[in-house]
């Protein structure tokens, strides 16, 4: 799979993961309560499990869904562009 995570994209998903891991870290151990009883750690795990697939995907720029749907904010060199000869080469200067 081609990079196609980049920019503010990247920047966001590292951003909201981070809190979102440490939010929800917190409240599977105890410091605060996101709800009370199974539903808070319910909602404490899906923090985790979620911040952590942000984080993921931010850090290594590849996006299952980004690529399902045809989403591309890596401003890499493009896989066409790589494999595109220059038009210049075999020309006399």
């Amino acid at each position: 799979m081609e990079k196609n995570v980049g920019g503010y994209d990247r920047i966001a998903r590292l951003v909201v993961g981070l809190l979102l891991v440490i939010v929800g870290a917190a409240a599977v151990a105890g410091l605060f309560t996101i709800a009370t009883g199974t539903l808070g750690l319910v909602l404490a795990g899906g923090a985790l499990v979620v911040g952590a697939v942000l984080l993921t995907t931010g850090l290594t720029q590849k996006c299952l869904l980004n690529d399902v749907i045809g989403m591309d904010t890596y401003r890499g060199k493009s896989k066409m562009d790589a494999e595109t000869p220059d038009e210049n080469a075999g020309r006399p200067s």
